[in-house]
């Protein structure tokens, strides 16, 4: 009884958050919410295999499933709100009273007999009990469920398939674009030059070199340049020599930071 009191009230929560959020992917956490609460109070019903089932079948195959679906999918908050069917939202709204009235009736005249509780549905074990009874009175119902789950996931497939109306763009036809873009309306044929490397650290103010070695102005950033602060490339290699003499041992020579010493300045 403690644990129902307590997970029935998060099982109801995240129940009616499934409805109302407007993020499938919230939507898939809260259902796993439901299903370990559930598989909870399967274990403290003495149910060991419906807790095994309910872990492993649903909360880890099936729902991880849903996941993987909305990831490849991308269902985002725009998608949701958006009516395929016109009127669907009020045929189910009217489908889902007329089955919440159906399930209120039918269960208001079940006869469910003595109580026989929990040792003696269990005296043979869990999972024989189980067994027995899913494969001598309720065979029709479990075979029927499952035909209704292969149904649902070929509907599924045949839903979610989607006809190509345009071939595949190869990289072939890709490239060739990009050359009439050029051509039509100027447009860069790559990805801009990156900025050079100034010793051992990344440098966005040093341009990028074009093979006749004068600098490319697609790699100046415009704030630098308009800042003045911009290195131009032979400055920038005669600072490189004279840090790698430097390093070697050998004294400077030229422009560029000298070697540094451990002698005082006698000024």
């Amino acid at each position: 009884m403690i644990a129902f009191w307590i997970l029935a009230p998060i099982m109801v929560i995240a129940a009616l958050g499934i409805l109302f959020v407007r993020k499938a992917v919230h939507a898939a956490l809260l259902l796993a919410v439901v299903m370990l609460s559930l598989a909870v109070l399967y274990l403290v019903l003495e149910a060991p295999f419906l807790f095994a089932v309910q872990i492993i079948v649903y909360t880890g195959a099936i729902l991880m499933l849903f996941l993987f679906v909305l990831m490849l999918v991308g269902v985002d908050a725009s998608d949701s709100v958006v009516e395929t069917i016109r009127g669907q939202r009020v045929l189910a709204t009217v489908l889902g009273l007329l089955l919440g009235v159906v399930l209120v009736l039918a269960l208001g005249q079940v006869s469910l007999g003595t109580v026989r509780g929990l040792t003696e549905a269990n005296g043979g074990g869990n999972i024989q009990g189980l067994a027995d009874i899913m494969f001598s009175r309720y065979v029709f119902a479990f075979e029927t469920t499952s035909a209704l789950l292969i149904t649902a996931a070929m509907g599924a497939m045949v839903l979610a398939h989607r006809e190509r109306l345009v071939p595949k763009p190869t990289q072939a036809s890709m490239a060739a674009q990009r050359v009439r873009d050029y051509g039509d309306k100027g447009l860069h044929l790559g990805p801009l030059p990156p900025p050079g490397v100034f010793a051992r650290h990344n440098a966005v103010d040093t341009p990028a070199l074009l093979p006749d070695g004068t600098a490319s102005e697609a790699s100046i950033s415009r704030v630098l340049a308009a800042r003045g602060t911009v290195r131009s490339a032979p400055a920038l290699a005669e600072n490189i020599q004279a840090m790698q003499r430097s390093i070697d041992g050998k004294p400077a020579t030229g422009p560029g930071p000298a070697p540094a010493t451990t002698e005082e300045d006698p000024a």
